[in-house]
Parts: C-alpha cells; structure tokens; sequence
C-alpha cells in the first residue's frame, strides 16, 4: 500500500472520529435549556448573602443572582456553599456560576473566568466617631484589629508599620475584640462594619477611611466564550442603568464606584 493511500485512510478515520465527538455546548446553552441557573452563594456573608427571617435567601448578591435570571428567562436556583468551596462547586459543575462577593483576582484567573464587575467589596477602617484618625499615619501606637490572611489585613499591613495589628481568626471574633474593648479600630470590608455598627449603635462607629475597593466578578467555568459574552454585556448594561447600583446601595448605603467598569483585577 502506498503512502498516499495510507495518508488518505488516516484523514477518513481522524474525520470519522471527530465526527463522533459530541460538540462541548456552551454553558450559556445548557442554562437556556435547563430553564434555569445555578447559582453559588455562600449565605453566610451579610449583607451580600444571608438568611433572612423567614429564613428565605436575602442580601446584594441575591438580588443581583435574581436580576441575571430574570435577564436570561429562566429560573433562580441558588446552590447554598461556602467561601473555600465557591469555586469547587463551579469546577464540579454543581452550579452554573458564582455571585458571591468572589474578587477578582489574577490568582483566579488561572482557574476560572470572571464577567466584568458587577459589584464590590470595600475594605476600610473604622473607629468610633469622636476618634481622630484621617489615614494610615494617625494608626500609630492604635490597637487595630484585623483578620490573620484577610485582603484588609494584607492593606493594613503593608501600609502601616507603626500601628498594634491584633490579627484574629475571622471576621465575628475580630468584631468581638473591638466591642470587648480588646481593640479600638477595625479594618476590614465595610459589610463587616456595618455589622459593628449594628452591634453597638450606642458606640458611633464610623467608616474613618477607605482602604481600597475589590472588583466582584461572576465566575464562571473557563471555555464559554457565549456565557462570558453574555455575563460581561448584562454586567455593563445593568451599571449603565442603575440596576446594580440600587441593590448595592439598598444593602450598603453607598453607591458603586463611577469607574467599576475599568477596576482592575487584584494582584
């Protein structure tokens, strides 16, 4: 047999064989199908995602999970998880996305892809009111509490050498330090200060500055260019229209950022 005939029966059998290969459908395609959309969310983060009184999914990132459903014609399923396992349940396929404050992050960017922003999560410093702190400077020799491994800590301590940075485990124990009068200040995301300011409202806690904002993205599985497409044109109109900045601001108080759109990744 010649080499030109055994090159042409290879070329039939590599086309027959990609002809059996099922084609990779696109998430976006598989959402529309199923009627409905996965959504991971970690509820335990007020005020982005929470159990409210009745017990029923509430919060920022909720409202924007029911907002890309409503846009995209199906159903809201939202896929109950926590932090260390958000992008787990994605890469497993146990949800179509995540809406639950993922920053993002060039790290992250290796693993899964992001949608332009559609949110925030703002780390800042606060103290009570008649306290006299205007920037990093005026921490010096202050007792400020943190969270060991946390974006703010990571701020906090680059930025300042001559502040007492107490480092506690989780956001509620470092919450209890500052009530208990173990620390003063805290640094960390302003949903974490608001539940201080709730907590003791007799107290006057305030925002006394902003340390920096971290672009929230919804994540998705790498290798769906259509749902990336869609995801990042939903994420641009509804900043354009107010949407997104309502339910932010409904939850937090404050608008979004003028230039969210142009937020680079963390590094």
């Amino acid at each position: 047999m010649n080499l030109k005939k055994i090159a042409g029966m290879v070329f039939v059998a590599a086309s027959c064989a990609m002809a059996l290969q099922p084609a990779v459908a696109d998430t976006l395609d598989d959402v529309k199908a199923a009627g409905k959309l996965r959504v991971a969310i970690d509820l335990g983060l007020p005020p982005f995602g929470l159990l409210d009184q009745n017990q029923q999914p509430a919060g920022s990132d909720i409202e924007a999970a029911k907002l890309l459903a409503q846009d995209l014609g199906v159903e809201l399923e939202v896929v109950r998880t926590t932090t260390p396992n958000r992008i787990p349940f994605l890469l497993t396929n146990k949800a179509d996305v995540i809406i639950s404050t993922l920053s993002i992050t060039e790290e992250r960017m290796k693993v899964i892809d992001f949608s332009k922003p559609y949110s925030v999560l703002a780390q800042a410093v606060a103290a009570p009111q008649d306290a006299k702190i205007k920037d990093y400077a005026d921490l010096k020799d202050q007792k400020v509490a943190s969270v060991r491994g946390s974006q703010g800590d990571a701020i906090l301590s680059a930025n300042t050498k001559d502040a007492k940075i107490m480092k506690f485990d989780d956001d509620a124990t470092a919450v209890t330090a500052v009530l208990s009068g173990q620390a003063d200040i805290l640094a960390n995301s302003t949903a974490v200060i608001q539940t201080l300011k709730d907590k003791a409202p007799d107290r006057h806690f305030e925002i006394k500055f902003l340390m920096k904002n971290y672009a929230l993205g919804v994540g998705l599985r790498k290798g769906n260019p259509e749902f990336k497409a869609f995801l990042d044109d939903w994420a641009q109109k509804n900043f354009q229209n107010g949407k997104l900045n309502a339910i932010y601001k409904s939850h937090l108080n404050v608008d979004l950022p003028a230039d969210l759109m142009d937020m680079a990744p963390a590094k």
